[in-house]
């Protein structure tokens, strides 16, 4: 995975993304719903970006220490325009994670860990980080997810099943859930421009020709044979240490 790509792709499309995430912005909502307690002393949020669940959080949650974290440094103005007081870093967070040593009581992150390289290990190393009984709660992607894109050009990041997921954290007690959301659009290019404008395009760095968009304008329509849709899976996970 070219972490330098992500961070281009997401860096470029900042000032697009929060009015085209619309299932990113229902997936922050359903996690803040499935807390059981809205009071923290410290919260440490992963992926934060132009802060569609920091926006959320901040909203509805109590807390005394808040900490948000993302690849791209310019999100630091997002952030500190929702509210002043959380504490923004940026990082790889993978190779923060490596030599982190505070605690907390809320490890949350929205629609960012299919951009992990090493999920299980990763995983590991945030339960090390969650005080006793701290949340560790966050969304992904399925298998699911952007099938339409999969099977009109063959290439997808490495989606993870829900009983996957499930099976590397072991004995711990879970919640998870999964859900299918399908958006419609009017055009393939249509979706092509959402995709770029939330900055998922960062999975693969070639250039697009006239005939590269033919084909897939072509492709999309014979497999959405009524009008162009884009398949969303999002996956709940929240586990209490």
């Amino acid at each position: 995975m070219n972490k330098s790509l992500i961070c281009q792709r997401f860096r470029k499309n900042l000032k697009t993304y929060n009015e085209n995430a619309h299932i990113q912005k229902q997936m922050a909502e359903k996690l803040i719903s499935l807390l059981p307690s809205k009071s923290f002393n410290k919260i440490l949020e992963i992926g934060c970006g132009t802060g569609v669940l920091t926006k959320i959080a901040s909203d509805k949650l109590i807390y005394k220490e808040y900490r948000a974290n993302d690849i791209v440094p310019e999100c630091e103005y997002y952030i500190d325009s929702i509210n002043s007081k959380i504490q923004f870093f940026q990082a790889d967070i993978e190779e923060y994670l490596n030599k982190a040593d505070e605690h907390y009581d809320l490890i949350i992150s929205n629609a960012a860990f299919q951009w992990i390289e090493n999920l299980e290990e990763f995983i590991n190393n945030l339960m090390q980080l969650l005080n006793p009984n701290g949340i560790l709660l966050f969304s992904t992607f399925g298998v699911e997810n952007y099938r339409e894109i999969y099977h009109v050009l063959g290439k997808s990041l490495q989606y993870y099943t829900l009983n996957e997921i499930k099976n590397i954290f072991g004995d711990y007690n879970l919640y998870a859930e999964e859900e299918i959301r399908i958006s419609a659009f009017r055009t393939p290019l249509d979706v092509l421009r959402h995709i770029k404008y939330t900055g998922v395009n960062a999975l693969h760095s070639e250039t697009w020709t006239k005939k590269n968009l033919a084909d897939f304008e072509k492709g999309y329509n014979n497999f959405c044979s009524n009008h162009p849709t884009l398949t969303y899976n999002p996956i709940y996970i929240k586990i209490q240490k």
